[in-house]
């Protein structure tokens, strides 16, 4: 999709090592590299800006002594601090909760020789500490901060989120302010954190995409420093001078290169005078940076790279060099790239997945400060040919040149895109993550700017450029051609932001939504509940709470149920499967239809299930739930499972199989999965082999989808959610109208999993060429969540292994530096008295002893010593933040009210759990995980190559 997007380098292989362990595989990495798109650009310079209303901040706040008013553009109101800090700030009295994202203009490009990877380490560095505040990470947990820090190869920003207070506000930017300028960066802490960022880097190397991507990008870039991954070269990691990085911090960690971007709820004069305030103490550095002038020349022919590892399916890629972010010709490029990789409408995907030669098929184009890339690319199954498929990949996107885009497709991305920028613009986090990608490659003016020209991006334009920029001589692919007379991609010239952008005002600003109290007794009291009644004596239990929002959107929540234990044996891949496909055609509409009616009503909607359910989340402008509501029960009542989108569906989940199949994270999961496994192999509940997951796709025929609709989908266990700004009476409406005359479904009876005193078991599973190792474990408990016990073991867990000042964080990650991702986890039924106490991390292989005796150590000094009463005020105190800031998240109070409905609560629940969390002392606490934690009764699974080191 066109526009600005949240490309966070650092945050690829954690979401890959998530991705590892569940089916997704790479269809799932590629939407989260490609997340959250955000706004678009304009392909010729001749084109003006938009008019809009631009508001005068210091018209109507009182300016701090020296501060300089800035455009505000759209509830965005710039600053400018005395020493040189750039303030953006937009209020939003809709969201119960504030953002806070300090952005500095460093990253990975800005590193020389032989610093490669240390903008990236600066920030692991940052969260170590400075003099009056030596541990960050633990004072954010201690508070209820959800806090994180991301590099780029263009820029470094560290954000918060949380539910809205003056008094944290004040602290976390104070925060900000000192750690600006009086981080410690002392060789003891390097040397902790070397361990954690290698299990970084390693957990990167396992996964077979992000190792093709850099690689590929390596090869693509001869000379300029995109070229380098942003975590760096292990040499250059592991030999970093402790005096060169903290000059390095000195240099670019300077108020006159940063930006920072507060949104959500708050008061703008206040918040004005208190960044005044907080930053007045730091000078206007004297320094001057370094000028960048290293230019990529044009790539002048192809270029292959091969890489040879263990696991996983075929990836093929093509990689383009093309403007960079801020041109006026990257947005009609972004467009045409959108419309060449589009799912199922595009040429990649007829080409190749239609075909089937790959599974899955994917493209977007890379924004960057400077000329950055498109890349192209598809997952094969195992035993593809992936050189046809590169030459089939290759052949679909030339073809550009000779069957021109049309208008349709145009107006489909473009339609796809403003809906995801509006969803951006409504969101406080995703405002100021957006904002901060926007400064980062330029001016934070282009988020909305882009916005603007994308509209007026013409046909002709978006297909001169893309031809011109997509040629096989400017392409990094895996071979190389001699070409007697080359065609030369255009030469990329630098943008004048400034002249570009000048006299640019943006749109009208909206009404700001009014503030909604987001207390458990005000959600109760104004969320309407009472049934709908259907002609056929059944009813949806409803939880609807009409609510002002920005951007009037509202999150909904469709749940169906149907079918038990009995009935549904031996079902489970096939309801899976059904409601996989639903979206895929129905007797009236093609898949394509379906999407692009979505898009039409600039609704974001999922629909999924599995043993007895089907779900449907939505994400909408209100005044157009009603439709979507039609369209969700017309697809939920005549699909028709086309056989070819039965055989792409089957050859992706087959190809995510195999891919998991040597995956640690995948592995070491399946094994606790299936030694806590009583039932039978028909069983709804059972957990089968990966070979036996194979078999049962295989046997999947759209006879049996066909059947298994018919028999199980119907009315009789319906319930709806729905949170934000809409018409009830209307919904209601839509509701009736779209379950009547549909028959009864088989009636409900909830799959049950009690309490089972498992035999501990301890595995090792061998995964030969993977650099990281991953650790899981489970243990079983015998209580339900209404037990005052479950409570205490909560806070019990966030201090053992819950958060980022917990026992096990401080041990493993912080002091030893064994691991860069480890915690625990504890869950309750709310109908049965059975939960589990788990446990992840990963690490090194080469440490597992090392890992175990810490974890070990740590466990047994919890039971023997307990936790004080300091500790479990200040856990309780972060855990009321985070519930706060979770019902100030209107998806998240959709999902909720679902859950309780099935349940039989409302959020007078919640308020009780906030009662007793209130009262909770260390005695309650310690008792509980005396009681409670076994360490000798869990299961553990641990997957790595333990091989790799042996003589």
């Amino acid at each position: 999709m066109p526009g600005l997007k949240l490309f966070n380098d650092r945050l690829i292989p954690a979401t890959v090592r998530t991705l590892r362990q569940g089916l997704g595989g790479l269809a799932l990495a590629i939407a989260a590299l490609t997340s959250l798109q955000l706004a678009h650009a304009q392909t010729t310079p001749a084109q003006s800006p938009a008019e809009a209303t631009v508001t005068k901040p210091g018209a109507s706040v009182a300016l701090p002594g020296g501060v300089i008013a800035g455009p505000a553009i759209e509830g965005t109101h710039a600053y400018t601090l005395p020493n040189g800090l750039k303030v953006l700030l937009t209020p939003d009295d809709a969201k119960a909760s504030v953002t806070v994202n300090m952005t500095y203009l460093v990253g990975s490009r800005h590193e020389n020789y032989g610093e490669t990877g240390m903008a990236h380490l600066l920030e692991h560095m940052l969260f170590r500490g400075t003099p009056s505040m030596p541990n960050a990470l633990a004072e954010f947990s201690k508070r209820g901060l959800r806090a994180n820090g991301t590099t780029s190869s263009d820029r470094t920003n560290y954000y918060a989120s949380f539910a809205a207070d003056p008094a944290l506000l004040d602290w976390y930017v104070r925060w900000q302010a000192d750690v600006m300028v009086n981080a410690t960066i002392a060789r003891s802490d390097l040397d902790a954190e070397m361990t954690v960022v290698r299990n970084e880097m390693e957990a990167g190397e396992n996964n077979p995409f992000e190792t093709l991507m850099q690689k590929t990008q390596a090869a693509a870039y001869q000379w300029h420093s995109y070229a380098n991954d942003t975590i760096g070269a292990r040499s250059d990691v592991e030999n970093v001078d402790i005096e060169q990085l903290r000059a390095f911090y000195r240099q670019y960690y300077q108020p006159d290169n940063a930006i920072l971007i507060i949104s959500g709820k708050f008061d703008l004069a206040q918040t004005l005078a208190l960044v005044a305030e907080a930053f007045k103490g730091i000078p206007r550095p004297e320094r001057r940076l370094p000028p960048e002038y290293t230019v990529e020349p044009v790539q002048e022919g192809q270029r292959q790279v091969v890489v040879k590892r263990n696991g996983g399916t075929p990836l093929v890629v093509s990689q383009y060099h093309i403007p960079q972010g801020a041109s006026p010709d990257f947005i009609a490029l972004d467009l045409g790239v959108s419309i060449i990789a589009d799912v199922p409408s595009g040429r990649l995907y007829k080409a190749l997945v239609d075909k089937k030669l790959a599974a899955q098929s994917f493209g977007f184009a890379r924004p960057m400060r400077q000329p950055g890339y498109a890349l192209f690319g598809a997952q094969l199954e195992s035993g593809a040919d992936p050189y046809k498929t590169l030459g089939a990949m290759n052949a679909a996107i030339a073809s550009v040149a000779n069957t021109p885009f049309t208008q349709q497709e145009l107006d489909r991305v473009k339609s796809r895109a403003r809906a995801q920028w509006d969803q951006i613009y409504a969101d406080p986090a995703h405002l100021t993550a957006a904002l901060s990608e926007a400064a980062a490659l330029g001016d934070w003016r282009l988020f909305y700017w882009q916005r603007d020209q994308v509209e007026q991006t013409t046909l002709e334009q978006v297909q001169r450029v893309t031809t011109a920029y997509l040629l096989p001589d400017n392409r990094t692919e895996g071979i190389y051609l001699p070409t007697a007379q080359p065609k030369r991609a255009p030469a990329a010239t630098p943008v004048n932001i400034e002249e570009m952008l000048a006299g640019y005002t943006g749109r009208a600003l909206e009404d700001n939504a009014a503030a909604f109290n987001a207390t458990p007794e005000n959600i109760d009291a104004q969320t309407q509940r009472e049934p709908l009644a259907l002609p056929d004596g059944t009813h949806i239990d409803l939880a609807l709470l009409p609510k002002p929002t920005r951007g009037n959107r509202v999150e909904a929540k469709l749940l169906m149920q149907f079918g038990d234990a009995q009935s549904l044996a031996g079902k489970s891949t096939i309801a899976a499967a059904t409601a996989s496909l639903l979206e895929h055609g129905t007797q009236t509409l093609s898949r394509q239809d379906i999407q692009d009616k979505f898009t039409e009503l600039q609704a974001d909607v999922g629909l999924g299930g599995g043993n007895g359910v089907v779900v449907a989340d939505i994400s909408v402008p209100g005044n157009n739930l009603p439709q979507v509501i039609a369209l969700v029960t017309h697809i939920l009542r005549e699909p028709v499972f086309p056989a070819d989108e039965l055989e792409t569906y089957k050859t992706q989940v087959l190809t995510s199989i195999r891919s998991a199949m040597t995956e640690p994270g995948a592995l070491a999961s399946r094994a606790l999965a299936r030694h806590d496994n009583p039932w039978p192999k028909t069983d709804p509940r059972y957990t089968p082999t990966f070979e036996e997951a194979l078999q049962r796709v295989e046997a999947l025929n759209q006879k049996a989808l066909a059947s298994f609709h018919a028999q199980f989908y119907g009315t009789g266990t319906l319930r709806f959610s729905a949170v934000g700004s809409f018409d009830a009476d209307a919904v209601r409406e839509a509701l009736k109208t779209g379950f009547s005359q549909w028959k009864k479904a088989p009636a409900y009876t909830r799959l049950d999993d009690p309490w089972r005193n498992v035999k501990p078991a301890s595995f090792t599973i061998s995964t030969p060429d993977k650099a990281n190792a991953v650790y899981v474990a489970s243990l079983p408990l015998e209580l339900r969540d209404d037990n005052p016990e479950f409570q205490a073991l909560y806070v019990a867990n966030y201090l053992l292994g819950g958060s980022s000042r917990s026992r096990l964080w401080e041990r493993i990650r912080v002091t030893e530096g064994i691991s860069y991702s480890v915690g625990s986890g504890v869950n309750a039924s709310a109908y049965e008295p059975s939960g589990e106490w788990s446990m992840s991390a990963i690490l090194a292989p080469e440490n597992r002893d090392r890992f175990r005796a810490a974890l070990n150590d740590e466990l047994n000094k919890a039971l023997k010593s307990g936790f004080s009463d300091e500790e479990v005020k200040e856990a309780v105190q972060a855990l009321m933040n985070l519930r706060r800031l979770n019902r100030s998240n209107d998806e998240v109070l959709a999902a909720v009210w679902v859950n309780y409905m099935q349940e039989g609560r409302s959020f007078a629940w919640s308020a009780q759990v906030d009662e007793l969390l209130s009262k909770m002392t260390a005695e309650d606490v310690n008792a509980a995980l005396r009681k409670y934690l076994q360490p000798d009764a869990f299961s553990t699974a641990l997957a790595g190559d333990f091989d790799k080191n042996k003589p």
